[in-house]
């Protein structure tokens, strides 16, 4: 017994502890739909009243009813009555189903407006949240079960309301009968409680515990149905092996949801077994009672019907209790989530950029390692990319090329060092003013399903261009001809999403060059931005390239010695390290590492 009242002394602690996320719930719930959650308050009370009124009115209804028949008076006033008892019965009902409408618009304004902070939230954070799995894992849990949360916690919340106020009630009927029948009420229903509680910490644990589980069931799924992956699934045959996995991970979890759920059951059949007890024994006491004539029957009605509906409230409102602090455990992810802040820092007063650039971009003993990584991709790293040159870095892969244009775009701080735009270190800039003075071609770009224009427009929604400059910047990457030969030209819908028209990869690419040349801004980096073209298409890229970003710096990441030997200057690139420089035919004449790689991929090409 001990170890059962520290128990629940511990959990209503925990429950106390967990309380600050209610009105921070309410809060959520207010800003999404204020008007609907008044509604729902006031149908709240209403629906707490409503079973007091309906248990007082059965016991005068049924003396009235018992006097009728011994009587044969008072016929008048006991349909009264009967109708009385209907009409509130009618009413109850349509508060059920008001309450389940305002419930449901009031559910869809916060799941979208929950949704909405989950966007927001996943746009600010850090580009390196997106290389952690924990991340990802926080992610999934507020985009799934903590999204619904608030609500259900507010639903919560207004239940124990209700239910207080309509156990207040009976427990004033009841208190004439004798005083320890709120203490029987009590304590018949301490162990559906104990119940609630213990289960809420099992399968808050299970869930958080689950978590990679559920992500790795839903990668499984997304390689079996994704259009990416079908063609490699076909080809390895690979089909049978994914299913089978995600068959495999799918069972895991059912089978351990499944062993939670029957211990819960078990133990709940436990608590109501012995709640039916004592109700039976307390009710027995009421009948030898009426039968000594102690009560009428009209007693005997309120009693049965007040203990019964009281020990049902009691156990709903100690439920209420138990899944507050439920859906507080759960909550804590979506407020965690919520509250992630960047490591990337804005400035407490931002500087004004200096353009017209003068010097370029400089880094000076930059030490970088990505987050959760020991090994330093640059150390003591130093570099100036002049102001309007063509400068390209090649490197093999790993040498930390692309990492260059993470730092420059402040997706990552430098753990040492500093990189500099004309003089300025760039964390004294505002994000949003660094970044609009860019415009990047990564290497994977993304293939958005929306309209050839729209795609090009994404990277200047605030310019708003027109079609001509849409059409400037497709021409000046070589997408024009593709796109003017789909459907509806410009305007034709692309990608399989949606039943949109598909382009090749290296359509895609063009499409993409042309988005980062629509944005005129004076640095443009390019990572890999002949890599899915041709000899002919590239090429021709090329001899226009030059005059498309005169006036303008230009970082070209490649890996292809064609379209490096166009720039003003060339950087090699090993171990994060720039171990030669020069111009092309400077760095032919070295007959070092570039020259070596150059002279491979001519006979490749060869």
């Amino acid at each position: 017994m001990s170890n059962l009242r520290s128990f629940l002394a511990d959990k209503f602690q925990a429950v106390l502890a967990q309380l600050p996320y209610l009105p921070r719930s309410f809060a959520l719930v207010w800003a999404a739909a204020p008007a609907w959650t008044v509604c729902w308050a006031v149908l709240l009370v209403m629906q707490g009243l409503l079973p007091v009124a309906i248990t007082y009115l059965s016991r005068i209804l049924v003396n009235s009813l018992v006097s009728t028949l011994q009587t044969r008076l008072g016929l008048q006033q006991t349909l009264f009555l009967v109708a009385l008892m209907a009409s509130l019965m009618l009413l109850a009902e349509l508060m059920r189903g008001l309450v389940t409408w305002v419930r449901t618009a009031q559910g869809e304004l916060v799941r979208d407006h929950i949704s909405n902070l989950v966007h927001q939230q996943a746009a600010r954070v850090d580009f390196a949240f997106y290389e952690s799995a924990e991340y990802y894992d926080r992610l999934y849990r507020a985009q799934n079960d903590a999204r619904l949360r608030p609500l259900t916690l507010l639903e919560n919340g207004g239940s124990l309301l209700q239910n207080a106020i309509t156990l207040i009630g009976l427990v004033l009927v009841l208190l004439p009968f004798g005083l320890w029948l709120p203490i029987v009420l009590l304590v018949s229903t301490l162990p559906a409680f104990y119940v609630v509680l213990r289960y809420s910490v099992k399968q808050h644990r299970w869930w958080v515990r689950s978590t990679p589980d559920e992500r790795r069931s839903w990668y499984y799924n997304w390689l079996l149905t994704d259009r990416s992956n079908a063609a490699e699934l076909r080809i390895f045959d690979l089909g049978d092996h994914f299913q089978t996995t995600y068959r495999q991970v799918r069972e895991k979890l059912r089978l351990e949801r499944l062993q939670l759920a029957r211990n819960q059951s078990l133990a709940e059949l436990g608590s109501r077994a012995l709640a039916l007890l004592l109700m039976g024994v307390t009710l027995a006491w009421m009948v030898w009672r009426a039968l000594q004539g102690k009560a009428t029957l009209g007693d005997l009605a309120l009693f049965y019907q007040a203990f019964s509906q009281g020990q049902e409230v009691m156990r709903s409102l100690l439920q209420n209790l138990g899944q507050l602090y439920t859906n507080s455990l759960f909550l804590s992810s979506l407020f965690e989530f919520l509250t992630l802040d960047p490591q990337v820092a804005e400035p407490d007063q931002p500087r004004p950029l200096p353009l017209p650039l003068q010097e370029g971009i400089r880094f000076r003993d930059v030490t970088f390692s990505y987050p959760g990584s020991d090994r330093l991709t640059l150390q003591n790293f130093n570099l100036l990319f002049p102001a309007r040159k063509i400068i390209a870095i090649v490197g093999n892969n790993g040498a930390g090329k692309s990492t260059l244009i993470k730092l420059i775009c402040r997706l990552y701080d430098p753990q040492k060092g500093a990189i500099e735009l004309d003089g300025i270190d760039l964390r004294q800039f505002a994000l949003k003013d660094l970044r609009q003075i860019i415009t990047v071609l990564f290497q994977e770009p993304v293939e958005y399903s929306t309209t050839a224009a729209e795609n090009i427009a994404l990277s200047s929604l605030m310019a708003e261009p027109n079609r001509s400059d849409i059409v400037l910047a497709a021409e000046a990457a070589g997408a024009d001809e593709p796109i003017v030969r789909l459907p509806e030209g410009y305007d034709t819908l692309l990608g399989k999403w949606f039943g949109g028209a598909d382009l090749s990869t290296g359509e895609w690419q063009r499409l993409a060059l042309a988005r980062a040349f629509l944005r005129q801004s004076p640095i443009v980096i390019l990572d890999e931005p002949t890599s899915a073209m041709d000899s002919w298409a590239e090429a021709d890229w090329l001899d226009r390239f030059r005059a498309l970003v005169a006036g303008r710096m230009a970082i070209v990441i490649t890996h292809r010695f064609t379209t490096a030997m166009r720039a003003d200057m060339i950087h090699v690139m090993v171990a994060g390290q720039v171990i030669e420089s020069g111009r092309h035919e400077d760095l032919l004449a070295l007959e070092g590492h570039y020259a070596q790689s150059w002279k491979m991929q001519m006979q490749e090409i060869k």
